[in-house]
């Protein structure tokens, strides 16, 4: 059997009682108080894809364990089934009797380095998830071989010969599921896709048993795996007098110098080689090897590039960092204004980094700024660079990943699921944008991997660089407190000035109709002006699609999604009304559901709408839009970025997507649309996200030769985060907020976890709801510790109270000490019985909660 192992961050009172250390189904000989002996053997440590908490024991049989090793998936029995683990520790004796046998071991080499398991550790106890899960997580998806229970079709003529009588009148709905599996085996989830109906599994039983179906179980096999591809390579055979046809001959001409060539390579000049080269190699005029080759997600090369003169400023960031590289954790704060040139200290970090033998670990906020700061990191430092992020097919991410624990690449760009790359001997880990929520999964393991990225930097020992022009308010906090170093870029590159900004009062414009509210005569005139001089525009919306709220006209009824409580947003280019929640949709057609009215006002405005507006403005400005549509398909971003850079782009509309990072030196305007769209959300942190969406996409201007300018229109001229971003004024904009933070107790001066509960019934959701919150109560009666320390606020509705089908509560502890607060959280959990994956009600714990909706 298996052993349990107990989790590793818990205390010793809740491990003893999640974690007995005893053999499911074991002799009462195997039980906790008896003595046993030690069983030399050969066992490891496995932890399993699967939610749970635990870690399991297991025993290699003679034959695997010379290959046996810390980081390599293992095919291991669980329960009935046979799952993928992960290898965290060898072990040459246990005193558990009758441990299980692996089945077989999946890599030949350690997916990832055994420095790592603290790693996971650490983040498995922080963030209350299963390892397992936060290991699955960190590698690429799809190459995971598990077990799956297929159901198969009996044919009738293995049917038993008296069936019995509930057989002799199906209803529709097994006469459908027979039709379905007559065309192929399938699991009950896609056999459920395949007719659009949930499929009861009590259903499948009783079909079972009246012998129409059977289930099977399977192993399925990863649907992600190393490229291979044929390589041919001429033997000594004479083909001088052999009757060869010409295309044979071109390839062995081709092969005459005895050099190994790919297929794929000579295809290029002989397209019908594929189909030449088997027999070739049957006559042994050739031979054919299978080798890996590694995907390309690269596209296009760059040309090489040389280190820049560095400024003052920059040359002292620089000093500062480099003798720390190698001698220990450190963590600084690289404060710069936009256009300070911090991606060129990275570069020149990165490269001292390099010449100590040190890896490199570069994280951007979102997969837009991957391929810019790709570019420049290939462009000076050539192949050795590695990409990680979820645009790249999984192939493609799978080689990166191969790449980069074969030693290949020594520095590694990514999104923030780069922070699980292999690397080893890691000497610099640059976080851009560190303010950025994109850092923050919202989903499954919900990490922050800028939080995790000073954690890896500790555990190995290596430096830890957060740059931004518009820090966090825990970022700057920790840097007045003396954790992190702060360094200071507070000019931008050969002296530019930083944009002038001109603040466009809404109220002011009350009075017009249609887009010339948001359109103002001001913003018209600057755009032609802009124009006039051959200079390029942006303009900023923070809301994509043409129309957010469309109401009937007859009953004053907006549209709303199905399956949540909101407005659906009118795509014009798409004909179709859809929820940037869910994905549901409706055509463009589609009638009121409340009155059956036809007539649909179309309020409300996004990036397409005024995509349509400035075109017909000016119509011979070439105008294009980023937003989350137009760069869905692969390669489109690159276009767009391209298409800026070679000037073929006037206007450009955009989403916060245009906001980040960018380097566009011929945008001498921007214009923002509006800038109060975040100001009323119901968070904690709207003023800060307000407050650093403006000044970064403002940075956007100006970062050329020719002087910047913004407009900047808004409904509330005089709040204080649009005040401090109209100077450019960071300290302005802190000094407020943080007073705030304080008065009211929310971090950095608090920790929070938010438990996210939702369920399909929204009586039963809200009832668990309820009897959570009382659960926390009860715990803080109980314990005097936690009802002095943790504040339970909670449990009520999310402002968004439905999503994709599912009603959400929540509850939002806060506590000025973290240990109390992941004590109080186990102790719901492994104490108190709450349950995170149930049914028909989920409970999601979420560390650190960046979005309250």
């Amino acid at each position: 059997m298996a052993k349990h192992n107990s989790h590793p961050g818990l205390s010793p009172n809740i491990s003893e009682k999640i974690s007995p250390n005893i053999v499911p189904d074991a002799s009462p000989d195997a039980s906790p108080d008896t003595p046993r002996d030690t069983i030399p053997g050969f066992f490891i440590d496995v932890a399993v894809s699967l939610p749970v908490f635990n870690t399991y024991t297991y025993s290699v049989p003679k034959k695997f364990q010379e290959v046996i090793t810390p980081g390599k998936r293992v095919l291991v029995p669980f329960g009935r089934r046979k799952i993928t683990g992960y290898v965290l520790e060898t072990a040459t004796q246990s005193q558990i009797p009758g441990i299980k046998d692996i089945i077989d071991v999946i890599d030949e080499i350690p997916l990832f380095p055994a420095a790592m398991i603290p790693f996971f550790k650490w983040l498995s106890d922080y963030y209350i998830h299963p390892l397992g899960e936060v290991i699955k997580e960190a590698l690429p998806g799809g190459i995971n071989v598990n077990e799956q229970i297929s159901i198969h079709l009996i044919p009738p003529e293995n049917r038993p010969e008296n069936p019995p009588a509930a057989r002799k009148s199906l209803s529709p709905v097994e006469n459908d599921i027979l039709s379905a599996l007559a065309a192929a085996p399938c699991t009950l989830p896609d056999l459920g896709k395949k007719l659009n109906r949930e499929i009861a599994s009590s259903l499948i039983c009783k079909m079972e048993k009246n012998g129409l179906i059977c289930r099977r179980r399977e192993i399925k096999k990863p649907m992600c795996r190393q490229k291979t591809e044929r390589f041919v390579k001429r033997t000594k055979k004479d083909a001088e007098n052999a009757t060869l046809s010409s295309p044979k001959l071109k390839i062995l001409d081709a092969l005459a110098d005895g050099a190994e060539m790919a297929v794929s390579e000579l295809k290029k000049s002989i397209p019908t080689a594929a189909a030449h080269v088997r027999g070739l190699a049957a006559d042994r005029f050739i031979t054919i090897t299978e080798k890996p080759v590694y995907r390309d997600p690269f596209g296009e090369s760059v040309a090489p590039d040389q280190p820049l003169n560095l400024t003052l400023e920059q040359e002292q960031a620089v000093k500062q960092v480099t003798p720390t590289l190698g001698q220990g954790f450190h963590t600084f704060l690289l404060a710069g204004v936009t256009g300070s040139g911090k991606t060129e200290v990275y570069l020149h970090l990165t490269a001292r980094a390099i010449k100590k033998n040190l890896s490199v670990l570069v994280l951007v906020p979102e997969i837009a700024l991957v391929s810019e700061i790709e570019r420049r990191f290939r462009a000076r430092f050539g192949e050795c660079v590695a990409v990680l992020h979820s645009g790249l097919s999984a192939g493609e991410r799978y080689d990166q990943w191969l790449r980069i624990s074969n030693r290949e690449c020594p520095i590694v760009i990514g999104a923030r699921s780069a922070i699980f790359a292999p690397l080893t001997a890691i000497g610099l880990i640059i976080v851009d944008e560190e303010h950025d929520t994109s850092y923050k999964q919202e989903s499954r393991f919900r990490y922050n991997a800028r939080d995790m990225a000073i954690v890896r930097a500790r555990q190995e020992k290596a430096v830890a660089l957060l740059g931004s022009a518009t820090p966090s308010v825990q970022a700057v906090y920790n840097a007045h407190n003396q954790k992190f170093a702060e360094l200071s870029l507070t000019k931008r590159v050969s002296a530019r000035e930083m944009p002038a900004i001109h603040v466009v009062d809404l109220r002011q414009h009350k009075g017009f109709r249609g887009i010339r509210r948001f359109i103002t005569m001001d913003l018209q005139t600057a755009i032609k002006e802009t124009l006039d001089k051959n200079e390029q525009v942006l303009l900023f919306l923070n809301r994509r699609g043409f129309a957010s709220f469309p109401v009937c006209a007859g009953c004053g009824e907006p549209l709303k999604c199905k399956y949540c409580d909101i407005t659906l947003t009118l795509h014009q280019k798409d004909n179709a009304y859809k929820c940037h929640l869910c994905g549901y949709s409706l055509p463009a057609a589609a009638v009121c559901g409340n009155c059956g009215s036809a007539s649909i006002k179309q309020l409300g405005m996004g990036t397409e709408k005024i995509e349509t507006v400035i075109q017909t403005l000016f119509p011979q400005a070439r105008v294009a839009r980023m937003d989350r549509d137009t760069v869905a398909r692969k390669g489109a971003l690159v276009k767009i970025l391209k298409g800026l850079r070679n000037r073929e782009i006037d206007i450009l509309i955009g989403t916060q997507m245009v906001a980040k990072g960018h380097d566009f030196p011929h945008i001498t305007l921007v214009g923002i649309i509006c800038a109060d769209l975040s100001l009323s959300f119901p968070d904690f942190r709207a003023g800060e996200l307000t407050f650093q969406v403006l000044a970064q996409v403002a940075g956007r201007a100006g970062r050329g030769s020719s002087p910047g300018r913004v407009l900047l229109q808004t409904y509330n001229p005089e709040h204080f985060s649009i005040t401090a971003a109209t100077g450019h004024d960071y300290m302005q904009f802190y000094n407020q907020e943080i007073a705030f933070r304080k008065a009211f107790g929310y971090p950095p001066f608090a920790r929070m976890i938010q438990l996210k509960i939702s369920g399909r019934d929204p009586k039963k959701t809200a009832k668990q709801a309820g009897e959570i919150g009382s659960l926390c109560e009860r715990l803080k009666k109980d314990h005097t510790d936690f009802a002095r320390w943790i504040d339970v606020l909670g449990p009520i509705e999310a402002p968004i109270t439905k999503k994709a089908n599912r009603f959400r509560w929540q509850v939002l502890l806060k506590s000025r000490s973290v240990e109390r607060l992941h004590q109080f959280v186990r102790c719901l959990i492994f104490d108190g019985g709450l349950h995170l994956s149930g049914n028909p009600v989920t409970v999601a714990v979420d560390v650190d909660p960046f979005f309250l909706m």
